[in-house]
């Protein structure tokens, strides 16, 4: 049996994809028991978390493998297995192993060294342990992960580069400004009442808010996790437990929102949003940027459209739109607007014009253009310009009129009042609509917006180290588990020994009767010694051997050797795995 991990996460599948395919309770619960009964597994355990959702097994068979438990994933996310397919990962044997351990040590968390992530494995073993779907490979592997994330955060200054989820939501929330300084004195309210939403509770409580309101379907999970704040001596904040039917009424009375549930659909639309903001901010709608009609099609079009930048980057400034203003113009502004529709909102002398007009002005800038006053120097050249009206009469004269020119003017962004109220969306699938990105006066932080944000946030140098902890945990693992492959073997040799030990003595006392105990008793004790002592020296060898790459071949050729029944091996190791659940399951309870 080897072990295999398939899963999607942050780094390999969109928000949207991950929302999508969250697994409830009920669902992880299924997915373990339908994995264990798939035949090439024979132990499951599942890692879901906010942006990670990963199906672990001990299979028999490698490509049967990852087909299965892709299935599996695509039936129980209710996502299909065409789309979820691209953004699956694939871990088998020691990569696997080396997996499970980044993800104990917090790097591949989205806040590279998060520490909640323990918690989270630690979780996931338990529900595994309680469904008895984690055998002894996978005790082990959990057991060893937890080991190796807290060896990291304590060896190392991994958290110096990390942080939980909860603060570095905060601190996209607060902008620049220090967390303490922005939560001063604001009114909290934490929708949800689990592990995340507990967190980001006394995060906020420590970080200085006035009030905690705790809103959840269990109103008694509620209360708890109030009390917990209030009877905090690190802390001074008014905590109180309403049921989820007062969040609308608690909304708008709150300064900052976390919602942390598992809930399959939206706790808080953007209606509802809408409303808590009304009465609080400015409602009148944006300004609309001004539209910049697009060039004609033609060359005549786009040389057009060149003059104005060509000007701009001469110096020049755009002349008034005043056709007939500068002395000597043979247009007649009155004129030229009844015959050809000119719009005096155009800023090129020659926007709006007819064929015959564009012709008319051609000859008088022709002619007089040297002889004007007024143009700065290192403006457009005169030749140029009437080639440019030529071209424009040319198109005029297809077209029935050039349409007015302007030069584009800087599109700044809408004015935005300043956020009221700032939420932070830390469930998965989200818990808030997405159009609340859009509110004035809201400001929202989802996990979409922190993978964006976590994607440019700086590694401490202790990530290296880590790394290398992570490496050595990995080979000793394997070591470990090549040691531990052979155990039963020994074991059953052992065993079959001490069976011929005492049918000898058997045999021996119906040949010999007239032994005393105490002659019965030394010569038992010679007989098993001089057992021992030959199989001492090749049995601490072959383990040594089988701990070694390469060395799963030693626990084979023992049993040929010694011809030893795969069945007594068999329940050898189905009695070691039961103990071995049976003590990871007491260490849990510890």
């Amino acid at each position: 049996m080897s072990l295999l991990v398939v899963g999607l996460s942050h780094r390999s599948a969109p928000v949207s994809v991950l929302e999508r395919a969250a697994l409830s309770a009920d669902a992880q619960s299924k997915l373990l028991q339908d994995t264990v009964a798939a035949e090439p597994a024979a132990e499951a355990a599942v890692l879901a978390t906010c942006n990670r959702i990963e199906l672990y097994a001990d299979v028999d068979k490698f490509h049967a493998g990852v087909a299965e438990l892709s299935t599996l994933l695509a039936q129980h996310s209710g996502v299909g297995l065409e789309e979820l397919t691209p953004h699956l990962y694939v871990h088998y044997e020691d990569r696997a192993v080396h997996h499970l351990f980044s993800v104990a040590c917090g790097l591949d968390s989205m806040v590279v060294g998060e520490g909640q992530i323990l918690g989270q494995i630690k979780d996931s073993l338990a529900v595994s342990q309680e469904q008895h779907t984690a055998g002894r490979l996978l005790n082990d592997l959990f057991q060893q992960s937890l080991r190796v994330g807290k060896r990291a955060h304590s060896e190392t200054g991994i958290d110096r580069a990390g942080q939980s989820l909860v603060t570095f939501g905060l601190e996209q929330l607060a902008d620049g400004t220090p967390v303490e300084s922005w939560a001063s004195g604001k009114r909290a309210l934490v929708i949800g009442a689990g592990s995340m939403s507990s967190l980001a509770a006394a995060t906020l409580a420590r970080a200085g808010v006035s009030e905690v309101v705790v809103a959840n379907r269990t109103l008694e999970r509620a209360r708890r996790l109030a009390q917990i704040l209030t009877e905090d001596d690190g802390t001074d904040v008014s905590a109180r437990a309403v049921p989820m039917e007062t969040v609308p009424d608690e909304l708008t009375r709150a300064d900052v929102v976390v919602s942390c549930t598992g809930a399959t659909g939206l706790v808080l639309t953007a209606q509802a949003v809408a409303e808590a903001l009304e009465g609080r901010v400015d409602g009148s709608p944006a300004p609309l940027a001004p539209v910049v009609p697009a060039p004609l099609a033609g060359a005549g079009s786009v040389r057009a459209a060149e003059a104005p930048a060509d000007a701009a980057e001469a110096g020049d400034e755009l002349p008034p739109t005043s056709l007939g203003a500068e002395d000597g113009c043979p247009l007649d502004l009155s004129a030229v607007q009844g015959t050809a529709g000119f719009s005096v909102l155009g800023e090129a002398a020659v926007a709006g014009m007819g064929a015959a007009e564009l012709e008319q002005h051609a000859a008088w800038v022709d002619k007089g253009d040297k002889e004007r006053s007024g143009r700065p120097a290192g403006g457009a050249d005169p030749e140029a310009e009437a080639e440019l009206i030529t071209a424009l009469a040319a198109t005029a004269a297809t077209a029935g009129r050039i349409p007015e020119r302007r030069r584009p003017e800087p599109v700044l962004p809408a004015p935005r009042p300043a956020p009221v109220l700032s939420i932070l969306d830390l469930a998965m699938p989200r818990d808030v609509d997405a159009a609340v990105h859009r509110l004035p006066g809201a400001r929202l932080v989802d996990i979409e917006s922190l993978a964006e944000a976590s994607a440019d946030a700086p590694m401490a140098a202790d990530v290296d180290q880590v790394r290398r902890i992570v490496s050595d945990e990995v080979t000793a693992f394997d070591a470990a588990q090549r040691a531990a492959h052979i155990t039963p073997t020994v074991v059953a040799l052992r065993t079959m020994a001490a069976d011929v030990v005492a049918n000898e003595i058997s045999r021996l006392e119906g040949r010999l009767p007239e032994l005393d105990d105490k002659h019965r008793a030394e010569i038992t004790q010679t007989v098993r010694r001089v057992v021992d002592k030959l199989l001492h020296a090749p049995t601490v060898r072959v383990k040594q051997l089988a701990a070694e790459p390469g060395g799963a071949g030693y626990a084979d050729a023992l049993r040929t050797l010694f011809d030893l029944d795969p069945e007594t091996v068999a329940s050898v190791s189905r009695a070691a795995d039961t103990e071995n659940t049976e003590n990871a399951k007491n260490r849990g309870r510890a």
